[in-house]
This record gives structure tokens, C-alpha cells and sequence, in this order.
């Protein structure tokens, strides 16, 4: 079996609990004896037994372990199902039922549609619901009204970094530009937080003022028509973008999502407003705005970790490893495996134990096929394999250790070039005039 590195020693045992049908069964005949055959690799029989006492439901100690035991067992079983698609594309050279070229274009046609009418739907609703502000002055259609404006601006934040992203350019971004994406996201998701908290303020104010305007219930009817339409043309609009996997178009979708709930607060709190009283609507508005930003500061949250390099979980790390034993014959060891995100899709580090007297070439090539092979799964954006020859060595990438800011600023004032360079030299460090470089009391770091 292969050695799977230190880093990630133990994410790859979840390979080894599945019990092996026989003695060699898990390997094919002589021309393949080296692959791991998944039709080989099998799981033991367990049935699930549902306890139907009461006295076992309420007291029974062994729910625990029955309920641990069948997350186990759901596990090895998604497990080798991730076997079985790896097994498929290792025949096929893509995953089963994956979309043709053809069908990814009209899906981004489908896409770019979404997001145009979303646009077009926030920009005239927005119209609509300042009409429904202005006609009630209630608290909480104001704060579903500016959640409105907010939408178009940030769709304009999210259409530009689709735009942006469609444009390639290997010079001045050569990993690409889907970094842009979550970006974008964050940037949303801020701006609708922001407002969430200025909506706050003003509803405390209104709360604690002296003096309280009534509503205007002359045109209630109005209203409630607007308000009515506006949630319902959201809540189709919701739909219709969940059925994407588009980050930008799946964003569209959540804040449809937050409009249908702030459009049905503010419209009930306003008309509560009006036939009992005046507190119920700045409550509305208090209760929109703590929704807005615990939401979208999930969302903050979410795409910021999806930026620093999270790490892929075991199990998607164990169908890589899958994959590679599997490419190709000469492979001996598999010492490391990585998978951490850096955008929306996963970048890949491998590295391969190839034998020490192979030709360059040879080893080139099957570094090459594997890189590319990892790179037709559509959650890897990037691969890098590392060939080597043997696995004893200790890990050539180290985490380079954060220095002292204080002086690295130190530093790189002593390196800024003066305005005048002087005759003398102090202590702190001068420029010397004859060769323009920097002469420094300071230790290099």
C-alpha cells in the first residue's frame, strides 16, 4: 500500500477499515496487480435495528454508540462510493455524467440570464417599494426599502466580478482571476451587514425618542399590495437561482432569500403598527437588522475561510489519494497529499516516489499526466506534483516564521534612499554616496 506522508498521515485511514473481500481480492489479475481494485474492497454486514421500547428510547446508554456505529458505517459507505466515481474516471478520463463543452455554455448563458433578470427585478422593485415608504413612513418598509438599494448596488459588485473574471489575463494574474469571486461576495456581504446596523441605530432612536409619529393608514391597501408582490416575484427569483452551483448566482439566491423574510417582517410589522401599535414597527426594523447582519456576517465568515488555505476534508483526501496510486505503475510511494482552497475550488499538492533510475523523461511525463488528470475534477482549480525518489527526507516547504514588524519597518527605513546623502555616517545607518547602497548598524534579519 502507499506511504502517505506526515502531514496527512492520517487521512487515509479511513482506506484501511474496509474490510478486504479475501486474501488478494482487492487487487486485480497479473496485468494490474499493482491498482487497488474497488470491486474488491467490500464492507461487513450490519443491519440497523430500530428499538422500539420506550424505556430504551428515554433511558437506553447504547443510543450513543448505535447512533456512532451508523455514522461510521454512512461514512465508509459515501467512502467507497467516492472509490467507485474515481474508478470511473480513471476509465472514462472525465466523471460520469459530467457536462460537454456545449452543455457548460449554454449553463453560463443560463447563468449570465439569472443574473441579468435579478438586476432588472431588484432595480423596478426598488422603485416600487420607495413608493410604499413614502406612502406609509413606516420604519421597517424603510429598512426593507434601503435593503433594495443595497441589492442593486451590490449586484453591480457581483456582475463586475463576473465580468471581471471572463477576461484572462496570464501576465498580470497567471493563476486566474476566480479569487474575485468570493471577493466579491465578501465586499456584499459587508455592505448588507453595514446597512443591518445603521437600521439598528435608527430603530433604537425611534424606540427611546419622546415624541412618536403615526402611520399613514389611508393607503394600507397599497401596501400591502406592493409589499405582497415584491415577496412573491423574490421568492420565484429564489428558486430560480438555487437551481445554479454558481457561487454568484447561489449569492443572487440568498439574498432573494433575506428579501422574501425582510419584505414579510416589514409588511406585517407595519400593518401591526397601524391597528395596534406604533412600538410593533421599530421592533420590525430592530428584528430585520439583527437578521441582516448575523446572515451575512456568516457569509463574511464562510468566503473568508475559503481564502486562507482550509484545509480539504480526510475523505476528499483519501479519493486523491485513490486516484494517484492508481495513475500510473511506477508510482511506489505516495508521501504527501494536500488539498486546500484558495477561492471557491481546491489547489492540489502532490508529491510522488518514483524509481531512482527511471529516465527524466519518463518521470516528466507521468508527473505531467497526474497533474492534468487532477486537474478535469471540477473542484481542483490547480495541481503541482512533485516527483522524488525516495520519502526519509523531512518536508522541503516549511511555514516561514513571522518576524518582528517593528523591526522589519526598522529595516526597510534604513534601505529607503535619502533625499541628500550626507558626508557623515550615523549610527543608524547612511548612504553612501559612491555605490548608492545602504550602510546599516542594523543585523540582517
Amino acid at each position: 500500500m502507499a506511504f502517505l506522508g506526515r502531514e496527512a498521515a492520517g487521512d487515509i485511514t479511513e482506506m484501511s477499515s474496509l474490510a478486504i473481500a479475501g486474501e488478494n481480492s482487492a487487487v486485480g489479475s497479473s496485468s494490474s496487480s499493482w491498482r487497488i481494485n474497488v470491486s474488491g474492497l467490500q464492507l461487513p454486514e450490519w443491519t440497523k435495528r430500530e428499538d422500539q421500547t420506550l424505556v430504551s428510547r428515554v433511558f437506553g446508554a447504547s443510543m450513543g454508540k448505535k447512533s456512532r456505529i451508523e455514522k461510521y458505517y454512512n461514512k465508509q459507505e459515501k467512502l467507497l462510493k467516492d472509490f467507485t466515481e474515481m474508478e470511473s474516471f480513471i476509465e472514462l478520463g472525465c466523471l460520469e455524467g459530467a457536462p460537454t463543452e456545449d452543455e457548460l455554455a449554454a449553463l453560463a448563458r443560463l447563468e449570465r440570464m439569472a443574473i441579468n433578470i435579478s438586476n432588472m427585478a431588484n432595480l423596478l422593485l426598488f422603485i416600487a417599494k420607495v413608493y410604499a415608504s413614502i406612502s406609509s413612513r413606516s420604519l421597517s418598509v424603510i429598512a426593507s426599502t434601503l435593503d433594495s438599494l443595497l441589492d442593486l448596488l451590490s449586484g453591480f459588485i457581483l456582475w463586475f466580478t463576473s465580468h471581471a473574471m471572463k477576461k484572462p489575463n496570464q501576465y498580470r494574474y497567471p493563476i486566474g482571476k476566480k479569487r474575485m469571486q468570493p471577493v466579491g461576495i465578501i465586499v456584499f456581504a459587508s455592505v448588507m451587514a453595514t446597512l443591518g446596523f445603521q437600521v439598528l441605530l435608527e430603530s433604537g432612536q425611534r424606540l427611546l425618542a419622546s415624541s412618536h409619529s403615526s402611520l399613514d393608514s389611508s393607503k394600507i391597501n397599497w401596501i400591502i399590495g406592493i409589499m405582497t408582490s415584491v415577496t412573491a416575484v423574490k421568492f420565484v427569483l429564489m428558486i430560480y437561482c438555487r437551481s445554479f452551483k454558481n457561487e454568484i448566482v447561489r449569492a443572487y439566491a440568498q439574498d432573494h432569500l433575506f428579501d422574501v423574510i425582510t419584505n414579510s417582517i416589514g409588511l406585517a410589522t407595519a400593518v401591526l403598527a397601524i391597528k395596534v401599535c406604533w412600538w410593533i414597527d421599530p421592533v420590525g426594523a430592530i428584528l430585520i437588522a439583527l437578521y441582516t447582519m448575523s446572515t451575512w456576517a456568516r457569509t463574511v465568515l464562510e468566503n473568508v475561510c475559503s481564502l486562507v488555505g482550509r484545509s480539504a476534508p480526510p475523505d476528499y483526501l483519501a479519493k486523491l489519494t485513490y486516484l494517484i496510486w492508481n495513475h500510473h505503475e511506477e508510482i511506489k510511494h505516495i508521501d504527501t497529499v494536500r488539498a486546500y482552497t484558495f477561492g471557491s475550488h481546491y489547489f492540489v499538492e502532490v508529491d510522488i516516489v518514483l524509481p531512482g533510475n527511471m529516465l527524466l523523461s519518463q518521470a516528466h511525463d507521468i508527473g505531467e499526466s497526474l497533474q492534468e488528470k487532477l486537474e478535469l475534477l471540477p473542484e481542483v482549480e490547480r495541481a503541482f506534483v512533485h516527483v522524488d525518489f525516495e520519502f526519509t527526507h523531512r518536508p522541503e516547504h516549511k511555514t516561514k516564521p513571522i518576524r518582528d514588524p517593528s523591526l522589519m519597518l526598522e529595516l526597510l527605513m534604513c534601505y529607503m534612499p535619502a533625499s541628500k546623502p550626507s558626508s557623515t555616517s550615523e549610527s543608524t545607518g547612511s548612504l553612501d554616496p559612491s555605490t548608492d547602497a545602504c550602510v546599516c548598524a542594523l543585523p540582517c534579519l
